[in-house]
């Protein structure tokens, strides 16, 4: 039986999507998410949302916002959840970049970021002039952790948890399958064997692993 190492632990619904399938699953966290504290004092015309951690802090806090600009549909969902007007959603901060500046250049943003962000949103703004500020909510932790065993393929959510896992493993042999391109930039550092979901989502992650290991 092909067997899988999630650096994340999935849910249910998503074990059974591999199990089903013949695929043996071990999983564990390679990255955590400890929330931060921070204050807002106004109603935020327009936020930047890159990830579903920042949703959940900024419920928390009950932060008031007119326009949300969001990455990924899972966010998306969360926010219309907690009752937050989604304007623009794309897969990648990138592609909501060059959306902003091309649309909405004129107006002032708030971005709701972690630790670790990525830099290719903020630097295609602030290259093209768009007035923005940045909010820490959440802190990504590394855990690295040493794996004694080897495996057909490694899935991956983040850089972070590539980062994280490479830290203590290699990836020489093993298939590094990422939810997204950003994900197998970070990948391509340590391996060539990558695939990478055709949609940025856990689900997809899943389906290419079981189209390539069934």
């Amino acid at each position: 039986m092909p067997t899988v190492l999630s650096t994340k632990k999935l849910t249910e619904s998503q074990r059974s999507l591999l199990l089903q399938a013949g695929i043996g699953l071990v999983e564990y966290d390679a990255i955590t998410i400890d929330p931060v504290d921070f204050e807002v004092k106004t109603k935020i015309e327009n936020a930047i949302i890159t990830s579903q951690n920042t949703v959940i802090g900024l419920v928390d806090k009950k932060v008031q916002i007119e326009n949300c600009f969001c990455v990924g549909e899972k966010t998306k969902s969360l926010l219309e959840e907690n009752g937050y007007k989604v304007k623009i959603m794309t897969n990648y901060g990138k592609e909501l970049a060059e959306i902003i500046v091309k649309e909405f250049a004129e107006a002032e943003f708030t971005f709701f970021c972690g630790n670790l962000r990525r830099d290719e949103l903020p630097e295609l703004l602030l290259e093209n002039n768009v007035s923005f500020t940045e909010i820490e909510v959440y802190n990504t932790v590394l855990k690295p952790k040493k794996i004694q065993r080897t495996f057909d393929g490694v899935l991956f959510f983040s850089p972070s948890a590539v980062e994280s896992f490479t830290k203590e493993n290699t990836l020489d042999n093993n298939i590094a399958f990422c939810i997204g391109t950003i994900t197998a930039a970070e990948a391509e550092k340590h391996t060539n064997k990558i695939v990478i979901a055709n949609k940025p989502t856990i689900e997809n992650v899943i389906v290419q692993v079981v189209k390539k290991l069934k």
